[in-house]
């Protein structure tokens, strides 16, 4: 699946967020699940959140061990202890979990962001705030990118 696009929404009272309908259009419960895994990123105060069926998928490529060295052991504990799934309720909405909302301080006002494989929760205001600013260094991105990869 292939998320693209933004849609502005509000974080209800209830720390609810709606789905946008351009992005659960693209959804398929049998083929992406009724849930979404929610990981907070510190790069930016970002929530990042992956179709219940794409997080599972990415986390069983990861290499399994019974001893992996204490750098391994801490990225897997932090990265799936802080990772929180979460049900969408009839009417499209998840509920964020509070202590994510509080860790990466995320307003009411934010934006969804379609990622690729991942929808993006950002600031509303940070968002627009830097949109030039990302649209301007969008090539030195991609250089960097490609400088990362192996030489063929």
């Amino acid at each position: 699946m292939l998320f693209t696009g933004q849609a502005e929404v509000t974080v209800d009272a209830k720390q609810r967020l709606a789905i946008p309908a351009k992005f659960r259009a693209l959804l398929d419960a049998e083929r992406d699940g009724s849930a979404w895994f929610c990981v907070p990123w510190p790069h930016e105060s970002v929530l990042r959140i992956y179709t219940e069926q794409r997080f599972q998928l990415m986390a069983e490529r990861r290499e399994e061990t019974l001893t992996p060295d204490q750098d391994e052991a801490d990225l897997e504990t932090t990265l799936f202890g802080y990772t929180e799934r979460l049900e969408m309720d009839a009417n499209f909405r998840v509920k964020l979990p509070s202590w994510h909302l509080d860790l990466i301080q995320l307003p009411r006002e934010v934006v969804v962001v379609g990622a690729r494989n991942r929808l993006e929760i950002r600031s509303r205001e940070a968002w627009t705030a830097n949109r030039e600013a990302r649209f301007n260094d969008l090539r030195s991105l991609v250089a960097r990118r490609e400088a990362r990869k192996p030489q063929e």
